[in-house]
């Protein structure tokens, strides 16, 4: 296990919408012997995602739009399935970052919402802390079309669907995105499940 890190270096390689920077380090490894390593990292602010759920009608609100580096990597739309989410501004905690990006990308205004877990999403080269959270919504909750902001270049789609139906796109490979894939996981074992074993009692 290594221990005994030391930062030796910092180098900025591009500082544009977040900073990629080289670091080399030192760090000592279980046999006592020290190593230089070099790694890119890109310094990504941390971020917060959530799935809109409601049980009664045993569906869920997604967003569709265009992703350039899935483009670029075997997605021949670039078009990506995925659950509503935004970066954590430095003025915010990610409860607010979450409630804000409902209402802007789904036109949904919640009061609350439920966090199930923060992970980092590629610990390899991206420092993102991604927090998770769930939250229940009704039809009457929805005071605007939602679709992202227009000074950010967004152009979102909203899509509510069956939670089985979303359920299948995962399993086809229609939806393809992480944070997505586990927050509908989620809901197969704790939200949607649960609901079908009330029924049958």
């Amino acid at each position: 296990m290594a221990k005994n890190i030391k930062i030796k270096s910092t180098e900025t390689l591009s500082d544009n919408f977040f900073q990629l920077k080289k670091i080399g380090y030192e760090v000592e490894s279980k046999d006592g012997t020290c190593e230089e390593i070099t790694r890119e990292v890109y310094m990504s602010k941390n971020a917060a995602t959530v799935l809109l759920y409601n049980l009664e009608n045993e569906s869920v609100i997604l967003t569709k739009q265009f992703r350039l580096p899935t483009y670029l990597n075997k997605n021949k739309s670039g078009m990506m399935i995925e659950a509503c989410a935004g970066i954590v501004e430095d003025d915010e905690n990610p409860e607010d970052t979450i409630m804000r990006e409902i209402e802007e990308e789904t036109g949904f205004k919640l009061n609350n919402v439920k966090k199930v877990f923060e992970l980092y999403s590629t610990p390899g080269s991206v420092a993102e802390m991604l927090f998770y959270f769930v939250a229940e919504y009704t039809p009457k909750q929805r005071v605007g079309e939602g679709g992202g902001l227009d000074e950010e270049s967004e152009d979102i789609e909203v899509i509510e669907l069956r939670f089985e139906d979303a359920y299948l796109k995962l399993q086809t490979g229609e939806i393809k995105d992480a944070k997505t894939a586990i927050l509908l996981q989620y809901a197969k074992l704790n939200l949607f499940q649960q609901e079908k074993v009330f029924e049958l009692l």
